[in-house]
C-alpha cells in the first residue's frame, strides 16, 4: 500500500513538473498605439526554440514551469529581451521600439549598381553555410487554409468545389483548415525525410491531404534552384543570380541595432520566369535575414493566380549558421472568373539541432512518415504542443464546418447531372448520369449501373460492381472485382475478378472513353471500337518483396466469343450502314500469369499505405507481364506464352522541360489467338490522344510481335524562350514534340488461327512493319486550356495519313 501511495505521489509529481503553460501575446510598435508587428521573431534564449508571430502581430509559446527571456526582434526596430517567470498561462504583450539608421558606405566599383556588390558577398556567406551544414533536425507546426466561396465535403480521399455557370465574384471565405506538428531530418549531400507526429484537420477535409509538412513544402531559398508548379525558378541568391535579376537598394533598416540592406529585385528580362520582391541582407555578415517575395507572369501558370505572396524569415545559431524560422505562401486565383480560390500555408520552424550525429536507420525508402497515433492526438496534446494562434476567423470557420458536416447528407445533395459518378457514402459511389447510358452497335441503347466501394475495412477492402443490359443483344452482363491489402502498410494485396460482359477488342490500346464511341455512333453512324463477348475469372496475389522490387503471380479462366452488329439505329445520317463487328477467335483460355515491377522512386507512408512518389527528378520504372496457356496441364485451348515488357519514365532536360518516354516489348511463343495479340494505339479522324501514334487508325496495326517506343517532350515555352518570341511567351503558348516509333510482326504460328480480317481490307495478311515504322510531330497548347492541336508527318512506310492534323483533349 505504501509503495501504491509512493507511486502516485510521483507520477502527480511528474505530471505537474511537465505540464504544459501557454504563454502568448502581441507583440506590437510603442509608437503607433500598440499596431501589431507582423511575423515578429520570438526566440527563447539559451535554446533553439521559439516561433514567429502573426500576421497580426499574435504569438503563441508553449512551456514548462521555469523562467525564461524571450528575445523578440523585428526589422527596422530594436531587439528587446523580456524576462518571464511562468507557473500558470500569461498573457505578455511586448512593444519594440522604431529605430531609423542611415545607409552605411559600400565600397563599389566605379559606376556599377552598390546592391550588386552586396549580393556577390551575400552569395559567398551562402557557400560558406553550405560549408558548414553536415546536418540538421528540426520540429515544425504548419497550418494551412482553404477559401472558397462556397463550402465544399469530401468523399474519401478527394475534395470537390462546383463550378457555377457564371463568374465567381463572390468574397472569399476559409472553407477548409488542416493543422499538422512533424520533425525533419536533412544529412549531406541530399537525404531528406519527414515524420508527421500529429494532424488534424476540419471535418470536411480527409486526413489523407494532410500530409503537407514543412519539411516538405519549404523552399529553401539559399538553395541555387527552387521548384514552383514543377517549374525550376532561380533564387535571387544563386551563384549566377546577378546574370539573371536586376537589384536595387530601397533602404536600409535596423535589427538589433545592426544595419539591414532592403534590396528590391526583379528578373532582368521581363519574358523570364523567376521571383520578384525584396530581400533583406544583414551588414557585415552578409546574411539572409528576410524575404517577401512573389511570381512574375511567365512563372505563373496560365495565369491562374492573380495573388502569389511568399515570406520567410531567418536567424543566425551558433557558428554563424544561419536557419528558416518559418515559411509563408499565400495564393489567390479566379481562372476565367469560374472558380474563386485561395489558399495559405504558414510554418513555422524550432529545436535545431545542428550537425549532431544521426543514426544510420534514420534516412531510408521513406521520405515522409506519418506516425501510426498521428490522427489519435486529443485536445490535450495539441494544448501541450506548439502551434500557430487560432484566428477568429478560423475558430468561426471550424465551427461552422463542423456544424455543416454534422448534418446528414441527403441523396440530393451529393448528387451531379454532369457526373460519371455519384457519391452515396463516404468511399462508395454509384454510376451516374453520364454514365448509366451508353450506345454501341452490338448491345444498342444500354442501361448501365455499377457500385464502387473503396477503402472499406480500416481501408484494406476495395469492392466493384457493375451491370449492364443491351436492348439489341438483349443480354445481361456483369463483373465483380475484388481487392484486399495485406501488412501493416498494405504493400501486399489479394484480386478476385468474376466477369460475363462485352468488351473492347484491342482495349489497351483504346484511348477514347465510351461516352466518345456513343456520340459518334448515334450521331455519325461510325463505331470505331471493335468488341467480343467474355466470360471468366481471374485471381492473383502481389507483394512487394523488396523496397524497389514487387511481384505477383496469378489464375486465368476465359472464354471468349465474337459479337455480331444488333442495331441499325442512329439520329443522324440514318441511311448509312454500321460497319461489322470484327471476328475473333473463338476459345477457352486457362492460364498462369505472373508479373513484377521495378521501382527505384521512393516512398511516402500516410499512415494506411506505402506510395511512390517522383521528387522532380529522372525517374525510370520497370515492369513486366507474363502469360503461361498450357492444353495439357492447365486444360487450355491453346498453347502459347506470352511476355510483355514495359520500360517508361521522364527525364528532366533544360528548364521546365522534361521527356517522357515509353519502351514495350511484346514476344510470344506458340499460337496466340488475335484478341490476345498487340495493337498499336491508334486514332480517330480529326482526334488524337497523347501517348498513341496519330497517323495510324485504331486497331489498323497488330501483331504477337512488337518493339513500341513513344517518345514526348514537353517543352513548354522553353523553346520560343529560346527563339525570343516574347508574344508567344506573354500567351503563354506551350509546345511539344513527340516521336513513335514501331516494329510489329505476325508469326507463322498465330498467322494460322488468325480470323478473316474486315477492317481497312486487310484479309488474312495484316499490316507489319518488320523495318521501324516512324512518325513524328508537334503541338501547341495554352496553359490554361486542357486541350492541344497537334501536326504529325509520317517518316517512311508512305500512304494514307501522310500528313494529319488532330484535336488532343482528355475529354474525348
Amino acid at each position: 500500500m505504501k509503495l501504491n501511495i509512493f507511486l502516485l505521489v510521483l507520477l502527480t509529481y511528474a505530471q505537474l513538473f511537465s505540464q504544459q503553460f501557454v504563454l502568448k501575446g502581441k507583440v506590437y510598435d510603442k509608437n503607433s498605439l500598440q499596431q501589431g508587428l507582423a511575423y515578429s521573431n520570438i526566440r527563447i534564449a539559451g535554446t533553439l526554440s521559439g516561433t514567429s508571430a502573426t500576421v497580426e502581430g499574435f504569438y503563441e509559446l508553449r512551456l514548462t514551469k521555469g523562467n525564461y527571456q524571450l528575445i523578440v526582434s523585428n526589422i527596422g526596430y530594436t531587439t528587446d529581451t523580456v524576462s518571464v517567470k511562468l507557473n500558470s498561462n500569461e498573457t505578455v504583450n511586448i512593444g519594440l521600439t522604431h529605430v531609423p539608421v542611415n545607409l552605411p558606405e559600400v565600397t563599389v566599383l566605379p559606376g556599377e549598381n552598390p546592391a550588386l556588390e552586396i549580393i556577390r558577398r551575400v552569395i559567398t556567406s551562402k557557400n560558406d553555410r553550405d560549408e558548414k551544414i553536415n546536418s540538421y533536425v528540426f520540429n515544425a507546426y504548419t497550418k494551412g487554409i482553404v477559401k472558397t466561396t462556397k463550402d465544399f465535403s469530401a468523399s474519401g480521399t478527394s475534395v470537390g468545389v462546383g463550378i457555377g455557370g457564371g463568374k465567381d465574384t463572390s468574397k472569399l471565405k476559409i472553407t477548409g483548415i488542416i493543422e499538422n506538428e512533424s520533425k525533419g531530418y536533412f544529412r549531406k549531400p541530399n537525404e531528406y525525410k519527414d515524420e508527421i507526429i500529429a494532424r488534424k484537420q476540419s471535418a470536411n477535409t480527409p486526413s489523407a491531404i494532410n500530409i503537407f509538412t514543412g519539411g516538405r513544402l519549404i523552399q529553401n531559398f539559399y538553395r541555387d534552384d527552387i521548384r514552383f508548379f514543377n517549374r525550376p525558378l532561380l533564387s535571387p541568391i544563386a551563384d549566377d543570380a546577378i546574370d539573371y535579376y536586376d537589384y536595387f537598394i530601397e533602404d536600409t533598416l535596423a535589427l538589433d541595432k545592426k544595419s539591414v540592406f532592403k534590396i528590391k529585385f526583379e528578373p532582368l528580362r521581363k519574358i523570364d520566369p523567376g521571383f520578384v520582391g525584396t530581400i533583406y541582407i544583414a551588414d557585415k555578415t552578409y546574411n539572409l535575414v528576410k524575404l517577401e517575395v512573389g511570381l512574375n507572369t511567365p512563372a505563373n501558370p496560365g495565369k491562374i493566380f492573380d495573388k502569389i505572396n511568399i515570406l520567410q524569415q531567418f536567424t543566425e545559431f551558433e557558428n554563424n549558421i544561419v536557419m528558416p524560422i518559418d515559411y509563408r505562401i499565400s495564393v489567390e486565383g479566379n481562372p476565367l472568373g469560374l472558380v474563386k480560390f485561395g489558399f495559405e500555408l504558414n510554418t513555422i520552424f524550432y529545436d535545431y539541432q545542428i550537425n549532431n550525429p544521426l543514426g544510420k536507420d534514420i534516412f531510408d525508402m521513406t521520405i515522409l512518415k506519418v506516425k501510426s497515433d498521428a490522427d489519435k492526438k486529443d485536445s490535450l496534446y495539441w494544448k501541450s504542443t506548439q502551434t500557430i494562434p487560432n484566428t477568429e476567423e478560423e475558430l468561426e470557420a471550424y465551427a461552422r464546418i463542423d456544424s455543416i458536416e454534422s448534418k446528414p447528407k441527403k441523396f440530393w445533395d451529393r448528387f451531379s447531372l454532369f457526373s460519371p459518378t455519384i457519391n452515396i457514402e463516404d468511399n462508395i459511389s454509384i454510376t451516374g448520369p453520364l454514365s448509366i447510358y451508353s450506345f454501341n452497335r452490338v448491345e444498342g441503347h444500354t442501361l448501365n449501373f455499377g457500385i464502387n466501394a473503396i477503402q472499406q475495412f480500416n481501408k484494406r477492402s476495395s469492392l466493384r460492381m457493375d451491370l449492364s443490359y443491351g436492348f439489341d443483344d438483349q443480354k445481361f452482363k456483369g463483373e465483380f472485382a475484388g481487392i484486399y491489402y495485406l501488412g501493416e502498410h498494405r504493400t501486399s494485396n489479394l484480386t478476385l475478378r468474376a466477369f460475363n460482359k462485352l468488351t473492347d477488342l484491342f482495349s489497351e490500346a483504346m484511348r477514347y472513353s465510351k461516352l466518345t464511341s456513343s456520340l459518334v455512333s448515334l450521331i455519325g453512324k461510325y463505331d470505331f471500337r471493335d468488341y467480343y463477348y467474355t466470360k471468366g475469372f481471374n485471381a492473383g496475389i502481389w507483394s512487394q518483396v523488396f523496397p524497389v522490387l514487387s511481384f505477383g503471380i496469378g489464375y486465368q479462366n476465359r472464354t471468349d466469343n465474337s459479337a455480331y452488329v444488333n442495331t441499325d439505329f442512329s439520329i443522324i445520317n440514318t441511311d448509312k450502314i454500321y460497319n461489322s463487328v470484327q471476328q475473333i477467335y473463338e476459345t477457352r483460355i486457362n492460364a498462369i500469369t505472373t508479373n513484377f515491377q521495378l521501382d527505384f522512386r521512393k516512398f511516402i507512408e500516410d499512415g494506411y499505405f506505402k506510395r511512390k512518389v517522383n521528387q522532380g527528378g529522372a525517374n525510370f520504372t520497370l515492369g513486366g507481364y507474363f502469360t503461361f496457356s498450357n492444353s495439357s496441364f492447365l486444360k487450355s485451348s491453346l498453347d502459347f506464352q506470352l511476355y510483355r515488357i514495359t520500360l517508361n519514365g521522364y527525364i528532366p532536360t533544360f528548364g521546365a522541360a522534361r521527356t517522357n518516354f515509353n519502351l514495350t516489348g511484346f514476344f510470344t511463343n506458340g499460337r496466340v489467338p488475335f484478341q490476345m495479340m498487340y495493337a498499336l494505339p491508334g486514332n480517330i479522324s480529326g482526334a488524337s490522344q497523347s501517348s498513341s501514334f496519330r497517323t495510324l487508325r485504331t486497331d489498323e496495326v497488330f501483331g504477337d510481335n512488337a518493339v513500341v517506343l513513344s517518345i514526348d517532350n514537353d517543352l513548354g515555352d522553353e523553346f520560343f524562350r529560346l527563339l525570343r518570341l516574347d508574344f508567344l511567351i506573354d500567351w503563354q503558348v506551350n509546345m511539344s514534340v513527340f516521336l513513335n516509333a514501331a516494329i510489329v510482326e505476325t508469326k507463322k504460328e498465330s498467322r494460322s488461327i488468325l480470323p478473316f480480317i474486315n477492317r481497312y481490307g486487310i484479309g488474312r495478311n495484316p499490316i507489319e512493319f518488320t523495318k521501324p515504322f516512324a512518325e513524328a510531330g508537334f503541338a501547341i497548347g495554352q496553359a490554361l486550356f486542357p486541350f492541344k492541336l497537334e501536326f504529325t508527318w509520317k517518316l517512311n512506310y508512305f500512304g494514307i495519313n501522310n500528313f494529319v492534323f488532330g484535336l488532343n483533349a482528355p475529354i474525348l
